[in-house]
Formats: C-alpha cells, sequence, structure tokens
C-alpha cells in the first residue's frame, strides 16, 4: 500500500536520512520525493511511501514525529510514483490533444498537483458555470462564484457561502487561477486537506499561465 506523506522537516544535511531512518523502523519504503517548499530553515516534503500489507498508517506518523522539529502535515492513500516532470508532460498532453483541450487539462491536473479534483469555471449570463471537471469532481456544483474574474492565482476560503455544505463536510482545501485573460479560471479541490502552500499557489499560477498561452 502507498501513501503520500507531507511533512515539514529542518533544511538541514541529514534530515532526509533520519527521516528514511525512522520510516523504515516501520517496515515502510520512500518510493519518491517532492519538494513542495523551503523557507527559513525549514522544507516540506512530500514523500510516496510504500507499506505492507495490513501495517497501519499512524505508525508512519509516529515514526516521522519521533524525530526532532519533524510535523507532519498531511497523511492519505495514493497510487502512482511522483514524477518530476510531469506539468511538462501535462502542457504537452494539452498542446497536442485533437479533442477537448480544456478536458486534458482537468483530467491531468489533479496527478500532477496532487489535489482530488479539478475543474475550469467560466463566467455565464446567470453567473458561474463549470465547463469542464475531471472524473472525481463533485456532483455538486457551486451555485456562485464570487471569486471570479481572476487576476492572479489565489487560495480560496473553504468556509465562505458561496462554498457548496458538502464540499465543507470533506474539508476541502481550494485554490484558483485564471486561464490567461479568458475569463475561465481553473478551481481545484483537495478534499481533506493539506492547505494549499504559497509554493503550490505559485505553481498552480505558472501552470495556468502556460497553459493558456498553448490554447490561445
Amino acid at each position: 500500500m502507498s501513501f503520500l506523506l507531507r511533512v515539514q522537516l529542518p533544511d538541514r544535511p541529514g534530515s532526509l536520512g533520519s527521516l528514511a531512518v525512522a520510516l523504515g523502523s516501520v517496515g515502510a519504503d520512500i518510493l519518491s520525493l517532492d519538494v513542495v517548499e523551503r523557507g527559513a530553515g525549514y522544507a516540506i516534503d512530500d514523500l510516496v511511501v510504500e507499506v505492507g500489507s495490513g501495517a497501519l498508517p499512524d505508525t508512519l506518523i509516529t515514526a516521522a514525529e519521533s524525530l526532532t522539529d519533524v510535523r507532519v502535515d498531511s497523511l492519505r492513500p495514493y497510487s502512482g510514483i511522483l514524477d518530476t516532470h510531469r506539468e511538462l508532460e501535462l502542457i504537452d498532453q494539452v498542446a497536442t490533444a485533437r479533442d477537448d483541450r480544456l478536458q486534458v487539462l482537468v483530467d491531468g491536473v489533479p496527478r500532477v498537483l496532487q489535489v482530488g479534483w479539478s475543474t475550469v469555471m467560466e463566467m455565464g449570463p446567470h453567473g458561474g458555470q463549470r465547463l469542464v471537471g475531471s472524473a472525481s469532481a463533485p456532483e455538486t456544483q457551486a451555485g456562485s462564484v464570487p471569486w471570479m474574474p481572476l487576476e492572479k492565482p489565489v487560495n480560496l476560503d473553504p468556509e465562505a457561502d458561496w462554498v457548496p455544505q458538502i464540499w465543507r463536510d470533506m474539508d476541502t482545501k481550494l485554490a484558483a487561477a485564471p486561464l490567461g485573460d479568458t475569463g475561465k479560471a481553473i478551481l481545484l479541490g483537495r478534499p481533506g486537506g493539506p492547505d494549499f502552500r504559497p509554493s503550490e499557489i505559485a505553481r498552480l499560477g505558472y501552470l495556468a499561465g502556460i497553459v493558456a498561452t498553448v490554447l490561445t
């Protein structure tokens, strides 16, 4: 079984090695690593870890946090291996798609940015409307999108009045970015968290900007 483990650890030599040893002590293997963010003396890393059948996920948290100054942000099931070139691959897939390129975009974004679902929104005559959504996008749609139009990528308040109650019940973290000056925006949902880090919002903005150029 594989899990995506997001941890905050000291940004100093040996920290990752110590974490690997701690996780190994409970039978976990690190399959891949993605640096999400670096700050003053700390790093936020996403690790895909594999554990044996029947192993309790909580043991991963206990092992990681047994180290000084290590904190687990989130732990959730994961399938697949992280790919450091995934943004470029998605851009290429959108650029070469023969069918609906927006659909190709929303289908690929959850894997690329480690979210639960994605949709593309547009302002219509009766307010915001969903143009396309990933297979995992919730059936319940937002009745309004007061945050549109967007000028830059943003973290959205998951408790705002416009957020459907079922999204709130699932503790869905939300982020969005404009697709150029088309009036469209890509909306991401991450049920159960963790919160979107500033670096993730920046990555979303870069990706949306490049894709918008490809789509024109």
